[in-house]
């Protein structure tokens, strides 16, 4: 077997043609697998900061966050070799860090009456929901600089909780909408509405408080 290192790592001079996306996640959950220690660091390397910063703003306290990174990576260690690459490893990576903030806000929070109601207005909204387009720019995009994003990033702690992991994984992690229904587990149109009434509550929220340029104003365009 070929040592660790030089799958992962190579000597000046003698550099080896990039792999796509695809090909490195093969490579790495093939190392995974493998229990090699390199892998273990690359995948921590590639996902450590992007998840803690994903449930952080899901659960916006940072020992819980501390605690649920833990057992996002414990998970991800335990249940490798169950994973048959239906999906990118990103995105399973990510569906597991939801899952398990989810898990951390239902055992500590009491204040669960804001989500009732929510997965049977969406179901029972399916003309309405198949039809939204995307208004446009997000929050995200009309902020300017450090002040308006630390704005956007408070506005984000008051949306149902829902709409918030829609919202920052689209304007924030940028995946796309297929993506993001397979971290969720929802459907497409699900995806939709979510973003798009995450969307209009920040902007509720931040009415008085951010206001763009005429020019950064944005335009409804169609859905994606």
């Amino acid at each position: 077997m070929a040592d660790s290192t030089v799958r992962y790592h190579f000597a000046p001079g003698c550099e080896a043609p990039a792999p796509d996306a695809q090909s490195r996640d093969a490579l790495l959950l093939e190392g995974l697998r493998a229990g090699e220690e390199a892998a273990y660091e690359e995948l921590l390397a590639r996902f450590q900061q992007p998840v803690y910063n994903l449930v952080f703003r899901l659960l916006n306290d940072p020992s819980e966050t501390a605690d649920v990174l833990q057992e996002v990576f414990l998970k991800v260690f335990r249940s490798v070799n169950s994973f048959r690459g239906q999906s990118s490893l990103k995105t399973w990576v990510y569906r597991i860090a939801v899952n398990e903030a989810y898990n951390q806000r239902r055992w500590f929070t009491r204040h669960r009456l804001q989500e009732v109601g929510l997965e049977a207005d969406e179901e029972g909204s399916r003309c309405y929901r198949d039809s939204l387009s995307d208004p446009g720019r997000s929050p995200f995009e009309l902020a300017a600089g450090s002040e308006a994003h630390t704005l956007i990033e408070e506005a984000l702690g008051t949306l149902n909780p829902a709409f918030r992991a829609a919202v920052v994984l689209r304007d924030i992690e940028d995946l796309n909408y297929e993506e993001i229904a397979d971290v969720l587990q929802v459907s497409l149109g699900t995806v939709k509405s979510r973003i798009l009434r995450g969307r209009e509550a920040l902007r509720k929220v931040l009415v008085g408080r951010l206001e763009p340029e005429p020019s950064m104003r944005w335009t409804p365009q169609p859905a994606e």
